[in-house]
């Protein structure tokens, strides 16, 4: 049988010490964050969401990951928020349509016709107003949005030309918008009858004929390629959209500060060039349009925006009645 002296014994447990001393610590696993969106994977949103995974990955040194799905292939439109309260999701391209379900007061972001222009927008979400909604939001939802960024400004799309002036002209006509009281509430503004469809299934619903329209940002419709399936549009100018790059706000407490300015910045990145984008391609998208065969008209948008008013009248009960006057209020 092999003896060891003390001697030999203390020299094994020195020499082990060394070792385990010179061996260096383990790193921290990295954080993962999924991130999710419905807009299509070349929308301008979809590019902007891999910029901002390239910022965060490059800017914590890989401290944390994103992995980015656009086009609803991970969530259903509309599920992303409950996901992340959740916890199965960490972020998400929230919308207020989405967080009015939970801060009603708030629905009124959700009315047509109340911001005016991008000026206008970026005035109420980067001022005092839009302060105190992302408090309201972490406060009540758990959900922090990172950065406000420019979804566009909404127009009416139809399968069929015909003659559109004022709401009226759109009785009847099958409108696909997302699921939610608020949406049905923008159709009925719109003087239509709004059929809630998830967006991966507009393209051939409209080619179906199981919807007659669809209403969206024009650079998103030229994304998803509506314009195959669409022979007039008609601009209702009806909502200049904000559309927000958001993360649970437990998940947002994990992170060092330093990786939270990581992301913030990232997330300010993604959103300049998001914006930049969708504003210049808004400047020419009309003609592509055109040159595709697609009519384009402009309705009596007076007649539209008595119509919202009118539909609204009952839900603004429930809103909160000083931001909506202080919105108005405010010069773009």
């Amino acid at each position: 049988m092999q003896t060891y002296s003390r001697r030999s014994s203390l020299g094994l447990m020195a020499g082990g010490l060394t070792l385990a001393l010179a061996r260096p610590a383990r790193a921290a696993d990295p954080i993962t964050l999924r991130f999710s969106a419905s807009s299509p994977p070349s929308d301008f949103l979809s590019t902007a969401m891999v910029t901002f995974k390239n910022a965060v990955e490059r800017l914590t040194g890989g401290r944390v990951l994103v992995e980015t799905y656009p086009g609803n292939v991970l969530f259903r439109q509309g599920t992303e928020i409950p996901a992340i309260q959740r916890g199965t999701l960490q972020m998400s391209t929230g919308q207020t349509f989405e967080l009015a379900e939970q801060l009603p007061q708030y629905g009124l972001f959700n009315r047509a016709y109340l911001l005016r222009d991008y000026a206008h927008l970026r005035k109420v979400f980067d001022g005092p107003i839009g302060a105190a909604y992302k408090a309201a939001v972490i406060s009540k939802m758990g959900v922090r949005i990172l950065s406000v960024a420019y979804l566009g400004t909404r127009q009416v799309a139809l399968r069929t030309v015909r003659q559109v002036q004022g709401p009226s002209d759109l009785s009847g006509v099958k409108l696909r918008v997302p699921a939610g009281p608020e949406w049905q509430l923008l159709g009925q503004a719109l003087g239509t009858s709004p059929t809630p469809m998830g967006m991966p299934s507009v393209y051939l619903g409209l080619q179906t004929g199981t919807i007659d329209g669809e209403e969206n940002p024009l650079t998103i419709l030229y994304a998803a390629k509506l314009y195959e399936v669409t022979k007039q549009v008609v601009l209702t100018s009806h909502m200049v959209q904000p559309v927000f790059f958001d993360i649970g706000e437990p998940v947002w407490q994990q992170l060092a500060r330093k990786d939270q300015d990581a992301v913030m910045n990232a997330a300010a990145l993604a959103q300049k060039q998001n914006d930049e984008a969708r504003l210049g391609d808004e400047r020419k998208v009309l003609a592509d349009l055109k040159s595709q065969g697609v009519t384009v008209t402009t309705p009596d948008l007076g007649a539209f925006r008595a119509n919202a008013d009118r539909v609204y009248a009952g839900a603004e009960a429930q809103w909160d009645s000083a931001v909506l006057k202080a919105i108005r209020n405010l010069a773009s």
